[in-house]
């Protein structure tokens, strides 16, 4: 049960991170798991378990880390389609 939990938290964090850098409409809700769970990970890493959490993930650092994960992809696909 506990894994449903951080898929659904996942893909929402995944979801308003989309929304904050404007790329929702790219993004489907595989790829907003995908970059809440990865984005999470890395920001739990990089600033650790701060802040109100959910399902055992830190709410702030993981939309952070959910952002960078978002940019830098972001950022290596517009300059891979030049």
């Amino acid at each position: 049960m506990r894994w449903i939990w951080v898929l659904i938290v996942g893909a929402i964090i995944g979801a308003i991170t989309g929304v904050i850098t404007r790329r929702s409409g790219a993004m489907g809700w595989i790829s907003n798991i995908i970059a809440g769970l990865v984005g999470s990970a890395i920001g739990e890493a990089l600033l650790g378990h701060w802040g109100p959490q959910l399902a055992g993930m830190a709410i702030i650092s993981s939309l952070i880390g959910a952002i960078i994960v978002v940019a830098v992809v972001s950022f290596f696909l517009m300059r891979s389609s030049k």
